[in-house]
C-alpha cells in the first residue's frame, strides 16, 4: 500500500525531498526516520490523487477522525499530525507552500497509562541471581545492571562502545546520547561496575575482531535490541517473575526507586534525559505506597492505637 501510493502520487517527490532531508541534515535515528516515512504514505494514500498544496483543514480532520475509527490512539495520532505539520512547514520554507493545514488540528486525547516498574524487592532478586561464569550470562547481567543502576533506555545501551571511554568504571560514570542527540553524564553503582568489569574481562570471547560495541550478540557483532529483549524476559522467568519484563521497565524502575528515596524530581529529571520535567512527573504517581508510609506515621488520626 504504502510504496505503491508515495511512487504513483503526484507530490511523492516532494515527500522523498522531504525525508532525505530529515535523513542527511537532521540525521534522525533510522527508527524515527521509519515512522515518519510511514505518517507521510499514510498521508499520501488519504489525498489519493489530490494535490498536497489542496488540503485544507477540514480534510486532514477527516483523515485523522478515519485513523482513529480504524483504532489508532491519541498518541500515535499526534505522532502522525507532528510529522504531517514537519511536512507542510518545509514545503512552506523551501516549496512556497502558502498554510499549513494541519496546524490547529488536535488528536483525541488518550487516557494516561502510568509506566510500569517493578519494586524493589523484585529488582534485587532478579540481579541477584546466582553467579554464571558464561560469556553470554556475564553479558546479560552487566547489560541489565547497567540499564536498572543508570536508567539508561534501551537504544542507549546499545549504543555504547567498548572503547570511547564514555564509560568509566573508576570513577563510576556512564555518559550516553539520548534523544535529539542529547549528551548527560549519569553514575554506575557499584553493582552494575562490577558486573561490568566481569564483562570487559570476557568480552574478546565473543565479540569479533575490530567490533567497538560494547555489547555484542552471538556472531560477535553489536547486540541488537530484539536480542535484549528476549534475554531480559528470559532472565526473568528463571528468576521465577510472572510479570513479563521489558528493558524499559528498567529505566522505570530506576526513575521510581531514585524517586522514593530522594523525592527530588529535578535529579531524576537529569539522569533521565527528560527535555521537560512534566515527562519525569509521570513518576511521582507511582509514589503512593512511600507517600502511605508517610501519612501513616505522621498523621496523628491515622495512627493505630
Amino acid at each position: 500500500m504504502a510504496d505503491a501510493a508515495r511512487a504513483t502520487h503526484p507530490d511523492a517527490a516532494l515527500v522523498r525531498a522531504y525525508l532525505e532531508a530529515l535523513a542527511h541534515q537532521r540525521r534522525l535515528a533510522m527508527g524515527t526516520l521509519s515512522n515518519y516515512t510511514r505518517d507521510l504514505e499514510l498521508l499520501l494514500r488519504f489525498a489519493g490523487g489530490a494535490r498536497l498544496a489542496s488540503i485544507d483543514a477540514t480534510q486532514v480532520r477527516r483523515y485523522v477522525a478515519q485513523l482513529h475509527a480504524m483504532g489508532s490512539k491519541g498518541r500515535s495520532l499526534a505522532g502522525t499530525l507532528s510529522a504531517w505539520r514537519g511536512l507542510y512547514r518545509w514545503l512552506a520554507r523551501h516549496r512556497g507552500f502558502a498554510a499549513n493545514p494541519c496546524q490547529g488540528v488536535r488528536a483525541p486525547k488518550s487516557p494516561k497509562s502510568l509506566p510500569k516498574a517493578i519494586s524493589v524487592e523484585a529488582a534485587q532478586r532478579l540481579l541477584e541471581a546466582p553467579d554464571a561464569t558464561a560469556p553470554a550470562l556475564l553479558r546479560d547481567r552487566a547489560m541489565f545492571e547497567l540499564m536498572y543502576s543508570s536508567g539508561l533506555r534501551l537504544a542507549e545501551l546499545i549504543g555504547l562502545d567498548a572503547d570511547s571511554g564514555l564509560l568509566d568504571l573508576v570513577q563510576g560514570e556512564v555518559t550516553v546520547t539520548g534523544k535529539g542527540s542529547k549528551t548527560r553524564s549519569v553514575p554506575v553503582g557499584s553493582k552494575a561496575r562490577a558486573a561490568l568489569a566481569r564483562w570487559l574481562a570476557v568480552r574478546a570471547r565473543l565479540a569479533r575482531p575490530g567490533e567497538r560495541a560494547l555489547f555484542v550478540g552471538a556472531r560477535g557483532a553489536r547486540i541488537a535490541p530484539g536480542t535484549v529483549r528476549v534475554r531480559l524476559a528470559a532472565w526473568g522467568r528463571r528468576q521465577g517473575m510472572n510479570a513479563p519484563l521489558h528493558p524499559h521497565m528498567l529505566r522505570h524502575s530506576f526513575a521510581t526507586h531514585v524517586l522514593q528515596s530522594s523525592q527530588d524530581l529535578r535529579a531524576v529529571q537529569e539522569m533521565l534525559g527528560h527535555a521537560s520535567i512534566s515527562s519525569t512527573q509521570v513518576y511521582t504517581h507511582l509514589d503512593f505506597q512511600s507517600l502511605a508510609r508517610v501519612y501513616d506515621a505522621a498523621h496523628p488520626r491515622a495512627r493505630k492505637k
